[in-house]
């Protein structure tokens, strides 16, 4: 973040310990000398003598003055406002430039040359004080330096304008000032404005408000203008204006309050509806009297529009918390119901946004329909298969279902909103019961998938239905329609997750139990080699020992002994070929999966069948999963199916390596087996790898296990 968003955003408190800054001590004796500056430069002026008296410009000048002087001692006392020495010195300056206006006019003619050269320059830097106050808004502080620049522009420019003025001897007239200084505040506003959208919290709040005085104070001001332009009221037009201007420091005021700033949003909003108010009302009165008409000349005429255009607030205003009523008043003698019937696309869209259950939402919809439109009823089928089932109707008419056929559904499908005649041959069944009413079916459906019916009824004697009835019903038909996608989303979805979830507790159980089980036969492979081939090799190396000996003393028997530890040695190889086995079968690393299970097939007590259709070699991970699932299979059919004849198949399809073990013993409960130990193995195996395994069992009809293995990632071309 920038330095100039930082600073933007700094919180109050932060801002008053910034090092460097000016001090909250420091801001507030600044604010209150100023301030009581103004307040004696204010006095002194009102006692000038002065034969046309207090002009009203002037007194309201002056009251202006001491109320920005109160402001900026407000906002200097209240924690977060940085600088705001610019408020109190800009009403230092207004009231000297009044001031010296006052000394300016005193006779006689000619004289106090001085005075008024500073009223003179003093106009112009109240403009450029005013546009340095909206462009440090709110804490006073210039965040960037494109706004330090402006604002020394400004002063420059006013300084030179009234020193220019000042040296030909012309004065800044009320007038000039009255185009200029508009003109200059609209200039800056833009930069205030984006400054408002960066901040956030207390901040925006003290801009709320002060937009709230600037526009009320510009309201005021085009009323009084646009008054005065047509009935020529208030007379001194420019001191009422003027005098409006106070809402901008009573809005500076307000918003140092820790309890006024959190109403200033809200305000704001009615204040600039207040507003635009004002400016059509202005605008149509100022087209009508000057473009169409003239501007009354007398006072009886001025009189009468005055009161017209009075009368036309009043009525404006009084007319929005009525408003509401008096709509619900005609809807209810025109539709005989609260509501009209397109005010149901609103209440329905509206409804769908929340968290309403989809029963619910459709029963309101149902009765909103009954109610606007004056049916005898309105029931909704829901259902995405050859039956729709009535979910809801109003009033309740119980179990109802239409069947659809292949050749209904497509014609449904595509219809929009139809009556009777279109009924009576597509859904006849609707119509039982109905043969005197108004009958409206309007389908409901989303991406060409028929989801539901919207079927409503009105009296043979009430109105017809109009276009507007069928356009809301078609407008409704569609809404429900993608209400009804959303719901088999969602419940698509959460299956989804329901299968992941168990997949993911699958997967963490499996792979438990394959730590588990790699955990167990290597403890068991461990044991074998201590308790076999290690006692075997431990003899072998003490009669190498012996042998040695007797050889020295006796050669022929250490030649036999020798003889006895080459059998010993056999014999262990075999052991540790047996053990490798186990492991992974020899065979089958050379010769692969048909020979490996056609050995297996010879050693096996049963009438044993291996069929390979074309298979070849693969991983070693798939060759050893599938393979001692295949030995898992025949040790279940020996233990289960002792005289059975056993047939195992390996094929290669789609992709995939499949195998299956069947045999023709007396089956068992599949469901049962699941849980136990031969089918955990032969699951966590082939899941490893991304395969599956299928028990296919049932009492008196024999077993097959088969199971599949993608190959696509394993296949050794």
């Amino acid at each position: 973040m920038n330095a100039r968003v930082q600073d933007s955003v700094a919180s109050p408190a932060a801002a008053s310990a910034l090092p460097g800054s000016t001090g909250h001590g420091w801001r507030v004796a600044t604010g209150t000398a100023l301030t009581a500056v103004t307040v004696a430069v204010v006095v002194a002026g009102l006692r000038v003598q002065d034969p046309a008296g207090l002009p009203a410009v002037q007194a309201v000048g002056y009251a202006l003055c001491l109320a920005w002087a109160v402001a900026a001692v407000a906002a200097s006392v209240a924690p977060g406002l940085s600088g705001q020495w610019q408020l109190a010195a800009g009403a230092l300056t207004g009231a000297i430039g009044l001031t010296a206006a006052r000394l300016g006019s005193q006779p006689p003619p000619g004289a106090h040359g001085l005075a008024r050269a500073v009223a003179t320059i003093a106009g112009p830097l109240v403009i450029a004080a005013s546009a340095h106050f909206v462009l440090a808004a709110p804490d006073g502080r210039l965040i960037s330096q494109a706004r330090r620049i402006t604002a020394i522009a400004g002063y420059l420019a006013a300084l030179v304008t009234g020193l220019l003025l000042a040296v030909t001897g012309h004065q800044f007239s009320r007038p000039a000032a009255m185009v200029i200084w508009p003109v200059v505040l609209l200039a800056v506003l833009p930069a205030a404005r984006l400054r408002y959208l960066r901040l956030g919290g207390r901040d925006r709040e003290r801009m709320q408000w002060l937009a709230v005085g600037l526009v009320l104070a510009a309201n005021a001001a085009l009323v009084c203008g646009v008054l005065h332009l047509l009935v020529g009221w208030p007379g001194p037009v420019g001191a009422v204006a003027a005098a409006a201007t106070a809402a901008v420091p009573a809005g500076l005021v307000a918003s140092t309050s820790a309890q006024l700033a959190p109403l200033a949003g809200r305000l704001l909003v009615h204040v600039l509806s207040l507003a635009g108010f004002s400016v059509v009302v202005s605008a149509i009165y100022v087209v009508i009297v000057l473009g169409l008409g003239q501007r009354p000349a007398d006072h009886g005429g001025r009189q009468i529009l005055g009161l017209s255009m009075l009368a036309a607030a009043v009525a404006a205003i009084g007319y929005l918390p009525a408003r509401d009523r008096l709509l619900g008043s005609a809807t209810r003698f025109v539709y005989g119901a609260k509501e009209a019937p397109d005010e149901v696309l609103r209440t329905f869209g509206s409804r769908m946004t929340r968290a309403v259950a989809m029963d619910e939402l459709l029963l309101q919809l149902a009765e909103s329909l009954r109610k606007t439109m004056g049916l005898t009823s309105a029931e909704i089928y829901t259902g995405t298969g050859d039956v729709l089932e009535l979910a809801v109707s109003v009033p309740d008419a119980g179990r109802r279902s239409i069947v659809l056929g292949d050749r209904e559904r497509p014609v449904v499908t595509r219809a929009g909103v139809s009556g009777n005649a279109w009924t009576s041959v597509w859904l006849p069944s609707l119509l039982a019961g109905r043969d005197r009413g108004q009958l409206r079916v309007a389908p409901i459906s989303h991406a060409g998938e028929l989801l539901g019916l919207l079927v409503i009824e009105r009296p043979a004697s009430a109105d017809v239905f109009s276009e507007e009835d069928e356009r809301v019903l078609t407008e409704l038909a569609r809404q429900a329609g993608l209400a009804f996608y959303n719901v088999q989303l969602d419940a698509a979805l959460q299956t989804t997750l329901d299968e992941l979830r168990h997949q993911a507790d699958e997967l963490r159980e499996s792979r438990a139990r394959v730590v588990a089980s790699g955990d167990a036969e290597r403890r068991r492979v461990e044991r074998d080699l201590h308790d076999g081939a290690q006692q075997h090799l431990v003899a072998l190396a003490v009669n190498l020992r012996l042998a040695t000996d007797i050889i020295a003393d006796d050669p022929a028997a250490g030649i036999e002994m020798l003889g006895a530890m080459a059998e010993d040695v056999q014999a262990t190889i075999r052991e540790v070929r047996e053990l490798a086995h186990g492991i992974y079968p020899p065979l089958l690393a050379d010769n692969g999966l048909g020979e490996a299970l056609r050995a297996a097939a010879s050693r096996s007590p049963l009438a044993v069948t291996v069929h390979t259709d074309g298979i070849g070699r693969y991983s070693q991970g798939v060759e050893t999963a599938v393979y001692f699932c295949c030995l898992e299979a025949l040790q279940n059919a020996g233990k289960h199916a002792a005289e059975a004849a056993v047939q195992v198949r390996l094929w290669q399809e789609s992709g995939g390596l499949l195998f299956s073990v069947s045999d023709d013993g007396p089956g068992f409960d599949a469901a049962q087996a699941r849980g136990g130990h031969g089918f955990v193995n032969m699951s966590d195996r082939l899941g490893a790898i991304g395969g599956t395994v299928r028990w296919e069992s049932q009492p008196g009809h024999g077993t097959t296990i088969s199971g599949s293995v993608p190959i696509l990632d394993h296949h050794n071309q």
